[in-house]
């Protein structure tokens, strides 16, 4: 029998779902959850709005995308990710157009609201419920070949927006990315993401293997992976909209600073592809304890050495690199946990408090910096970051 070259493995079902939600995670990332660090401030000074406010939004669409995520999940178990994420991708063209001409601040709010269930049927929960549905028990390397895909979607955002703001403004760069998800993303999602659906039987008993032990999500085990998660939430969120800001504040000018945030995306990819090839082995518990371990380990270094930038770019890469494993974990810890039955769900009703979380962080980040320092606000989220290793850390896996 000839053997099936990898590329041409990607473009075959099932396995064409990585390659297909790859591209569309880099542009749904990078249109919505990434631009609002650049862009919101701009959209503030403009309108004369604070940028307490300005995040305000951004914190209000993450909030819807917590409270309609469990509904995501289910619809995605009962429907598909190829019908629930290409209505988010086209939500998201709309929202992002909106946002262009949303001068009343009820309005701009509104538009929010569109752009965070948007993001609720587009970013990685809705990614990994489908691939779930695709793959069911096997899924572990699927979802961590796509984060190695799209852990680029900063490492390309930032760049591209910053050079489109200099050239067509914050309104055209919009109104671009607006395009890129109306006719990229949909259209993949709706023609080209596979709508195979794994049969979630387990396999047969054998005398070399045993039926793998999960636990039910109503125990002890599932408050603290939701609570692990929720806790650390706070600190992509938070940093995501806002560690820029205070490298910049702190004396790093805004050329460094733009590619110093663009560290993140290799350190991700770089840190998922260590565990895409020698991580098979080693349960996503361990993996997310050592994540949140380098974290740590991270603030600790910042407050020693300070804001220059060779501590600047090097926290970079380790909030990169732990974040890039955390993600993995997202998707890969309750499919270990809990098995593959109502997975999409199971990832609905995580995903809830986790973006409550992450629509809570960018305004407690934004008042704890205007009322106390950029440093206490590290400090907050490296508190968060510690109470999710505790979390982690108590959780026993099934025997």
């Amino acid at each position: 029998m000839r053997a099936v070259s990898p590329a041409k493995t990607l473009l075959q079902e099932p396995w064409r779902a990585v390659p297909v939600l790859g591209i569309t995670q880099i542009v749904s990332w990078g249109c919505i959850y990434y631009t609002p660090v650049l862009i919101l401030p701009l959209i503030a000074k403009e309108r004369g709005w604070s940028i307490a406010f300005a995040m305000g939004g951004f914190s209000v669409g993450l909030l819807i995308s917590g409270l309609i995520s469990p509904y995501v999940g289910r619809t995605i178990d009962r429907l598909g990710g190829h019908v629930v994420m290409t209505v988010g991708s086209l939500a998201g063209a709309l929202g992002l157009a909106l946002i262009t001409v949303a001068a009343h601040p009820v309005m701009y709010v509104a538009v929010w609201m569109l752009l965070g269930a948007a993001m609720a049927a587009n970013l990685y929960d809705s990614a990994f419920a489908t691939l779930g549905r695709i793959f069911g028990a096997a899924a572990r390397r699927p979802i961590t070949a796509l984060t190695l895909v799209g852990g680029f979607a900063s490492t390309v955002s930032w760049p591209v927006t910053h050079v489109l703001l200099e050239t067509i403004g914050w309104r055209g760069a919009y109104l671009a990315y607006a395009a890129v998800l109306a006719l990229v993303s949909a259209p993949l999602h709706a023609f080209v993401l596979p709508r195979h659906r794994a049969l979630l039987a387990p396999p047969p008993e054998t005398p070399d293997r045993k039926p793998a032990t999960v636990l039910p999500p109503t125990r002890a085990a599932f408050l603290l992976v939701a609570s692990a998660f929720t806790a650390y939430a706070f600190v992509p969120s938070g940093l995501a909209a806002h560690l820029l800001a205070i490298f910049t504040r702190e004396g790093i000018d805004a050329g460094t600073v733009v590619w110093i945030g663009a560290l993140f995306g290799p350190a991700q990819v770089g840190a998922r592809l260590v565990e895409f090839a020698f991580g098979r082995d080693i349960h996503p518990l361990w993996v997310a304890r050592f994540a949140l371990g380098v974290l740590l380990c991270a603030f600790v270094m910042l407050a020693v050495f300070g804001f220059t930038v060779p501590a600047a770019a090097a926290f970079a890469l380790m909030f990169g690199g732990a974040n890039g494993l955390v993600t993995i974990t997202r998707g890969a810890l309750p499919l270990a946990l809990f098995g593959p039955v109502g997975y999409g769900r199971l990832i609905g009703r995580l995903a809830g408090p986790f973006q409550l979380m992450q629509a809570a962080a960018p305004l407690a980040m934004a008042l704890v910096v205007e009322k106390l320092s950029d440093s206490m606000a590290l400090g907050l989220a490296a508190a968060f970051a510690a109470t999710g290793l505790v979390c982690f850390v108590l959780i026993r896996r099934p025997s």
